[in-house]
């Protein structure tokens, strides 16, 4: 079991102290809070909140409604009484990881915790909205994704004109592109909004897992299950499902989630009630899950049917154009957070965020950003600040050097930084191919990179694949 730092609220003593001992034995940090807001002041420092559902004052659903504003990324797990199961699932649909229902058994719990600590590590690689549409609606663009660019106006577009069908959509796109954010534009301009958004990552579930997690399970159905309990299908009835990651869907499992879309119906883990659902599926994926087929990792038949209606992410660096408002943005919601008071960003430092090749996307430039403002001392950000020299390479040469080198004394500051950006790239490339006698993978791997991005990068640089 992975470890993380645990909030655990409840204002019955015994229970937070039974729930303590456990985690700790499990090799956990654990810290406690005796009332909502207790819990509500320590969100922001941990990684799994576990929150009784009735707390006098702020009550479990006030934590969670404060974590989904301050601190979008922790998963939160209710702890429901016998009876009180129906407020549970609402916090679920709410935006709850998960419930505990009294008694409990400590491996449920061990098994939820597990769970919900592999969604909070998904959750940190996955890009936050930058910008708050209600506080500026004009520079958010639409749908609250910022970006004016023609390639972001296209996702636009396709997002207008499939929101209010009933039709499922296969979201691709490299790590780190906002995949998830466009799940949520899709739900909330349709006429399912009111309904439930009821995501989930299969890349953070066990495969053993996968089953009980999407279709639910009986009481008894095997060793745990105390209680009946729903899945993600039945909780995102009436509304939307948001299958994350569904490439790490296990072969085996293909075939039952294939039916319940053809049929709106399923079966609980351990049940014979067939249970039919109105749920619009949205998944995404950052895998090419026509390799995948062709390696027989995925069905062809399910393929298509999530396929309905394609909607391709352009990585960052095929929209550079709108870095400069992804920046603005950014550092201001930083400024927030962090109580920074940093003005802008320097011209010279904006020109080499436009010639980075953002491997990791919006993710990459938000944590670069993060460290920027945390760091800088001066009111605007310098390209000191960025610190955007490769891990393990030579520095790139200073700007006069570069203009006198590559011999266009005439280009701008933005065009000798991304040229000479794209000279030490190629470079490195060259480098570590030699070193791997022509090997891509060994490559990859020696920059730090993935396989996909270095071969991008090849043929942008017209490398021949000797593996191809």
């Amino acid at each position: 079991m992975h470890t993380a730092k645990i909030l655990v609220a409840d204002d019955e003593q015994n229970l937070r102290r039974v729930l303590v001992a456990m985690l700790r034995r499990d090799g956990h940090e654990v810290v406690q809070a005796a009332s909502g807001a207790e819990a509500i002041e320590q969100l922001a420092d941990v990684d799994v909140v576990i929150t009784d559902l009735r707390m006098p004052g702020a009550d479990g659903m006030e934590v969670l409604r404060t974590a989904a504003r301050t601190a979008p990324q922790v998963p939160v797990i209710m702890i429901t009484a016998y009876g009180s199961v129906g407020q549970a699932v609402e916090a679920i649909k709410a935006g709850a990881f998960d419930y505990i229902e009294k008694p409990f058994e400590q491996d449920s719990i061990r098994t939820i915790v597990e769970k919900a600590i592999g969604q909070a590590a998904a959750n940190r690689m996955a890009p936050r909205q930058t910008l708050d549409p209600v506080a500026d609606p004009e520079a958010s663009g639409r749908f609250g994704l910022v970006g004016q660019s023609s390639e972001i106006q296209n996702i636009f577009a396709v997002i207008e004109k499939v929101a209010d069908t009933p039709s499922t959509v296969l979201i691709t796109g490299e790590s780190g592109t906002g995949k998830e954010l466009v799940a949520k534009a899709l739900h909330e301009n349709s006429s399912r909004r009111t309904g439930p958004f009821i995501k989930i990552n299969c890349a953070a579930i066990p495969k053993t897992l996968m089953e009980s997690e999407l279709f639910g399970y009986e009481k008894g159905a095997f060793t745990g299950a105390t209680s009946s309990k729903p899945g993600r299908f039945e909780l995102a009835d009436g509304g939307t499902l948001f299958l994350d990651e569904i490439g790490e869907i296990p072969v085996e499992m293909q075939v039952k989630l294939l039916r319940a879309i053809q049929e709106s119906e399923f079966e609980r883990v351990g049940g014979l009630k067939t249970i039919k659902v109105d749920v619009r599926l949205v998944t995404a994926t950052n895998r090419d899950l026509e390799q995948e087929i062709q390696r027989g990792n995925f069905r062809d038949d399910l393929y298509y049917r999530l396929n309905v209606v394609p909607l391709q992410i352009p990585p960052l660096r095929k929209r550079t154009g709108d870095i400069p408002l992804l920046v603005t943005h950014i550092i201001k919601r930083f400024n927030e957070r962090l109580k920074k008071t940093i003005s802008g960003i320097a011209d010279d430092a904006l020109a080499m965020l436009e010639a980075h090749s953002w491997p990791g996307n919006i993710r990459e430039l938000e944590n670069r950003l993060k460290k920027a403002v945390v760091l800088a001392d001066k009111p605007q950000l310098s390209p000191e600040d960025l610190d955007l020299k490769p891990e393990n390479i030579d520095p790139i040469l200073p700007l006069t050097q570069a203009r006198e080198e590559s011999g266009s004394p005439q280009g701008s500051l933005k065009d000798i930084v991304r040229a000479e950006t794209s000279r030490v790239e190629r470079e490195l490339i060259v480098k570590a191919l030699d070193e791997t006698g022509g090997n891509v993978t060994q490559a990859a791997r020696l920059l730090k990179i993935s396989r996909k991005s270095l071969q991008m990068k090849m043929k942008e640089f017209g490398l021949r694949d000797k593996e191809g």
